[in-house]
């Protein structure tokens, strides 16, 4: 391996440990087990190559992409195909229903079900494919027009659609925290996610997302199992 690539490698794998060092740290504080939390390495703006130095390593296992197309370039038809099987690969962005049948087709998982409509249409298409596609709700944790997800008060109706539905397998909730939220604001998000999580979700292949490179540590404290990380994991 050239010495660039060793030397890239190398700071790569310091992030994941510092990473995960302050996940454990978390888990301390809060008396979880830090075993429980899994890291989602979200590689929509990675360099491809950066990707594959972790894969290789073992550290990268979980990868989340917000684009259906983009995901095909790299993980179907481009550089990461070949380790393709190595990893679990997440949707987390917002699906529009013309990209179901492709999501079913290039995901492992669909963490961002939203409304009936997205949910009824992931589930035509996985029935036509053969599978049943573990999924997760997204909800709405904040007040911002562009973004999407089921309010906290309307999660249960949905989720009882999703179960309703052959070829979708309801794992858990995905939310995003307020932007620019004061850590109280952030808290009181992560607090409200995590009560609807335990009244609706129980089993060890359950997943609550909460969490990205700016507020994982705070999230993981609240009951996060899977931060999504991008930013911190790939500098």
């Amino acid at each position: 391996m050239p010495t660039a690539e060793l030397t890239r490698k190398g700071a790569l794998l310091t992030n994941f440990q510092h990473i995960t060092g302050r996940i454990a740290a978390a888990c301390a504080k809060a008396g979880t087990d830090p075993a429980s939390v899994t890291v989602l390495a979200v590689t929509k703006y990675a360099d491809p190559g950066d990707v594959q130095l972790l894969i290789e390593a073992g550290a990268l296992k979980l990868a989340g992409e917000n684009k259906v197309q983009d995901a095909r370039a790299k993980w179907v038809d481009g550089p990461l195909a070949p380790l393709r099987s190595r990893v679990e690969l997440h949707f987390i962005g917002h699906l529009q229903t013309n990209k179901a049948k492709a999501a079913v087709e290039t995901f492992d998982w669909i963490d961002c079900v939203d409304s009936p409509r997205i949910a009824a249409e992931l589930s035509r298409h996985a029935v036509a494919a053969g599978r049943t596609v573990p999924v997760m709700l997204q909800l709405k944790l904040n007040d911002s027009p562009t973004q999407s997800g089921v309010s906290p008060e309307q999660a249960g109706e949905l989720l009882a659609q999703v179960r309703a539905l052959p070829g979708l397998d309801a794992r858990g909730y995905m939310g995003i925290a307020p932007a620019g939220g004061t850590p109280e604001q952030l808290r009181a998000a992560f607090a409200l996610a995590k009560k609807l999580f335990d009244r609706d979700f129980r089993g060890p292949g359950c997943r609550l997302s909460l969490g990205m490179s700016g507020d994982y540590e705070l999230a993981v404290g609240a009951g996060s199992n899977l931060p999504r990380i991008g930013s911190s994991l790939f500098a």
